[in-house]
């Protein structure tokens, strides 16, 4: 007899029906004459009976005695079970073991407690528990909202470099790279310049990839690779900007909530932390903000950027995420354009989560005069040679433009209610941690 393989997450699909499952052992209860081997597949997990009596002797011995993770595939008939996990059980036919994990070297994750440290270098390993199915899962929901967002309002998809000969804010916290005959070039910390580039000739694009931060910093905020979308939109203000990232950020917490409930419930996140995140979000210039933070107690002087506790301190109270906009021009990038009215003011935004989580989103207007970018560039002692194509884009066609970065695992952690940003990612790379 042939049975159709499924995936578990199908199997209400497949009631009454015989089919297979192909995964892994998750875990093994076993009452007497019956086992009950838990499956997962990477779709979720679901129980198995295995009764002695509608089994080979040996085949039954050997579900018996199967290891955690030891990989095999069951045949049997689904059926509606309500106190099962996911709802369906199957009734097992006949098995297959593909390979059992032998008792002297066993799974080293055990459902025990482990340290963060142990599991962090068993990565590779710990990536199947049901915690880190859930924050991948929304990880990829979060991606594919975002990606559906700008193919649906116009933007146009463009690939930018990863290797790049000159810095977007100073080569302080850059990965320098050997390149051919020893040229210099280095891993890039944003796309953003080349988004310029490309919004000029398709009006608005957006490039999504890994960017490199060579920040020596350990904070739980902090990773040195991570994925980054970036818009960027020719004839736009900086009220444009941040019009875009409102309407984002909205429409990205609500595909979470409407097609990752159950991981959020697995991750015990309050998910009516994230149902109160409509528009419009409260507004405030850095002004404002540094005298509020003041009298929260908060040491901060104007002219400073935020740290990470003044983030938290302004979001206090906060169901939704605060924009904070026009920053002084010393803390900014030297793209940014100055405000008209106030040139030490810069027309940026910062999108600040609430919880603790931090800024999930900066930008802002960038500068399109010729002759101000070329004060700014030798303001700021960066090469013009590096820059003579970013410097033609102010020659051929210049009009005023804005985009935004928002990094995927800060923003995947707030969904999630994580601590660590850590978990957001497959296999993180941090200060210390290269490996696996």
């Amino acid at each position: 007899m042939a049975y159709p393989r499924i995936r578990i997450e199908d199997a209400r699909r497949y009631a009454g029906e015989s089919v297979e499952i192909a995964g892994w052992l998750y875990n093994l209860r076993k009452s007497g004459k019956i086992v009950f081997p838990l499956m997962r597949d990477g779709s979720g997990t679901m129980q198995c009976v295995a009764v002695k009596a509608n089994l080979d002797e040996a085949l039954f011995e050997e579900l018996k005695n199967l290891t955690q993770e030891s990989s095999l595939i069951l045949r049997g008939k689904i059926r509606a079970e309500q106190r099962a996990p996911g709802g369906f059980e199957m009734d097992v036919e006949s098995a297959q073991v593909v390979q059992r994990v032998p008792e002297s070297d066993p799974y080293p994750i055990t459902p025990k407690e482990h340290g963060t440290d142990f599991l962090m270098d068993h990565r590779h390993l710990w990536l199947r528990s049901k915690r880190q199915h859930a924050v991948i899962r929304v990880r990829a929901e979060v991606i594919k909202a975002v990606r559906d967002y700008f193919d649906s309002h116009g933007f146009t998809l463009v690939d930018t470099p990863i290797f790049t000969p000159a810095a977007c804010e100073g080569t302080t916290t850059l990965f320098e790279v050997n390149y051919f005959d020893e040229e210099k070039v280095y891993l890039t910390q944003s796309g953003q310049l080349y988004n310029e580039a490309t919004a000029l000739a398709f009006g608005k694009t957006y490039c999504f990839g890994p960017t490199f931060r060579a920040e020596k910093s350990k904070t739980r905020r902090h990773l040195t690779e991570f994925w980054m979308v970036e818009p960027e939109m020719a004839y736009a203000t900086l009220e444009d900007v941040k019009q875009v990232a409102e309407e984002l950020v909205v429409f990205v917490v609500g595909r979470v909530l409407e097609n990752r409930r159950q991981e959020l419930a697995d991750l015990e996140r309050d998910a009516s932390k994230l149902e109160t995140v409509k528009a419009p979000f409260p507004r405030m210039s850095y002004d404002d903000a540094v005298l509020e933070l003041q009298k929260k107690g908060s040491e901060i002087q104007w002219g400073s950027d935020f740290g990470g506790t003044d983030e938290t301190l302004i979001t206090e109270g906060l169901d939704r995420p605060l924009m904070v906009d026009r920053y002084p021009t010393q803390v900014k990038a030297f793209y940014f354009q100055p405000d008209a009215d106030r040139p030490e003011l810069a027309l940026g935004v910062d999108v600040i989560a609430p919880e603790g989580y931090g800024e999930i989103i900066g930008g802002g207007q960038r500068i399109h005069d010729l002759d101000l970018l070329l004060k700014r560039l030798e303001e700021h002692n960066l090469p013009p040679e590096a820059f003579n194509w970013y410097v033609d884009l102010r020659k051929y066609g210049s009009v005023p433009h804005g985009g935004f970065g928002m990094g995927i695992e800060r923003f995947v952690a707030w969904m999630c209610g994580l601590e660590h940003i850590r978990e957001t990612i497959a296999f993180p790379r941090m200060l210390y941690r290269t490996r696996p």
